[in-house]
């Protein structure tokens, strides 16, 4: 087999069982792949080829005595080559959320969701960078550099899960966890041709996820079909007693092989086709619903009215509960300290704890993180409270309550995941609200705590990819799951690979 990484996970995992080829096989094809492009991409914070090739030899194992004892239970999973965002804590491996405050840290324990995928038998390469903190949707913002676009290399890979959509996208690993708080799953997925799930709030235990805003925070699967990432999912969900925002659902059985659209009512959402998206992108993504309604799905036009006031009931929801979660860093219990100037010191040449806080939080944060603490402050100070923050979460109803509404007619809605493709490097980030305007159509997903799928459906002018976006209700992820994997195998899009990915 000429290049191991030009595998599916699914096909990975069928060589495996047959013994074509070995976990340590796939491990070293995609550390090599890694040393090879990564220098150019910057998908990786950290790679692990240790931890790696350990993990490997041991799946070899369990998977030499399957193959001689079958009746033995063994994950589809077993031996696949994963990636973690760095916002995923990994036991004995450096984790920073992509910031300069959390330097040096190692955590002394496991993110449940990726303790359950090395339960499974999965190998991690690495940890992949992120927008800091996740604040961001182009992987710009991260204290140690930016992701490029494996489609094009002077692009955005989108954020905040950007290295582990690059990654997937360019082979590095055949899967990824990432985390979505308001589109950082399905916006890289959708920039870098990728399948890419935003799980319901509460579906995936947040026990050893670096918090950013705890009512919005889910953790989710990147892959290069909808069926690798349901893998993922599968093995990632359900309940956990160590997170008591986790829901105790069981995780249904996926049967993809054999889903059907047919009679499937798909919801439009007319709020979603606005003035000023790219027209590539609209054309994309009705081609798609057509796509859907030729297989034998039902489209329904829905409206989804509050949907014009998702982005600033986010930007004052997220930020409000970023600046109480990142109270904690400030160079005592996490990070190195910094030492205020001179002048700012007592006069026995001490520091004031006060003024080492400034200090540590002042050099440790990067301007975005800063941007968002205090909107999220101001919004939750004395007299601003109710007046702002109070009135979002009332607003944050009125969204859910449209879902809910839209869901009792349709089972999932069809429609963009972004206004644009992938932007080039640097064209937004002297503007704050572009920036967040990328997030319009992923916003008010993660505010009502639903469920949401990014697939490919087509690309651009320039040759980069558009994303549709399916969304369920909560705890519908199977729905989506399967609609998507309908129109992905009726589609070629999924099966183009990035020509700047090449050695």
């Amino acid at each position: 087999m000429s290049d191991l990484t030009e595998l599916t996970l699914h096909e990975a995992a069928a060589c495996l069982r047959t013994g074509e080829v070995s976990s340590r096989a796939l491990a070293t094809a995609c550390l090599d792949r890694i040393a090879a492009l990564d220098g150019d991409l910057r998908a990786f914070l950290v790679v692990t080829p240790e931890v790696a090739l350990a993990a490997a030899a041991a799946a070899d194992q369990r998977l030499a005595a399957w193959r001689r004892d079958p009746a033995q239970p063994l994950s589809p999973l077993t031996g696949i080559p994963l990636a973690l965002k760095d916002v995923l804590c990994l036991r004995g491996t450096p984790t920073t959320a992509g910031s300069r405050i959390l330097q040096g840290f190692v955590p002394p324990y496991t993110a449940t969701a990726v303790q359950r995928l090395l339960d499974a038998g999965m190998v991690v390469v690495g940890k992949t960078n992120c927008d800091e903190f996740a604040m961001g949707s182009s992987t710009e913002n991260s204290g140690y550099g930016v992701t490029r676009n494996p489609w094009d290399l002077e692009r955005v890979p989108g954020g905040s899960s950007g290295g582990s959509a690059a990654a997937v996208a360019a082979g590095l690993a055949f899967g990824a966890l990432g985390s979505d708080t308001g589109g950082s799953v399905r916006q890289p997925a959708s920039f870098c041709g990728v399948a890419g799930l935003k799980t319901s709030y509460g579906r995936v235990s947040r026990y050893g996820l670096i918090a950013y805003g705890s009512s919005l925070d889910s953790i989710g699967p990147l892959g290069r079909t909808v069926a690798d990432a349901a893998a993922l999912f599968s093995a990632s969900a359900g309940p956990d007693p160590l997170d008591a925002t986790c829901l105790p659902a069981d995780v249904p059985a996926l049967d993809l092989e054999s889903a059907s659209v047919r009679g499937l009512r798909v919801g439009v959402p007319q709020e979603y086709f606005i003035d000023g998206m790219q027209p590539a992108v609209e054309a994309a993504v009705r081609a798609a619903i057509a796509q859907l309604a030729d297989l034998g799905a039902r489209i329904v036009e829905i409206s989804l009215p509050h949907t014009a006031y998702a982005l600033p009931v986010y930007y004052l929801i997220a930020p409000a509960e970023a600046s109480a979660n990142l109270a904690r860093f400030d160079g005592v219990r996490y990070g190195p300290p910094v030492t205020p100037p001179t002048d700012e010191r007592d006069p026995a040449g001490g520091s004031s704890l006060w003024a080492q806080y400034e200090a540590t939080r002042g050099q440790g944060f990067g301007a975005e993180v800063k941007r968002r603490i205090m909107l999220g402050t101001y919004a939750l100070s004395a007299g601003y409270y109710e007046a702002y923050y109070g009135q979002a979460q009332k607003v944050r109803t009125l969204i859910r309550r449209d879902f809910d509404a839209a869901f009792a007619q349709v089972d999932v809605i069809a429609a963009p995941v972004a206004p644009t493709t992938a932007f080039r490097l640097g064209a937004k980030t002297n503007d704050p609200l572009s920036m967040y305007l990328e997030d319009v159509f992923t916003l008010p997903a993660s505010l009502a705590g639903i469920c949401g799928l990014s697939v490919p459906c087509g690309f651009d002018q320039h040759g980069l990819p558009i994303g549709l976006q399916l969304l369920g209700p909560a705890l519908g992820e199977a729905a989506v799951l399967r609609a998507g994997h309908v129109y992905e195998q009726a589609t070629p899009w999924h099966a183009r690979r990035p020509a700047a990915a090449t050695p």
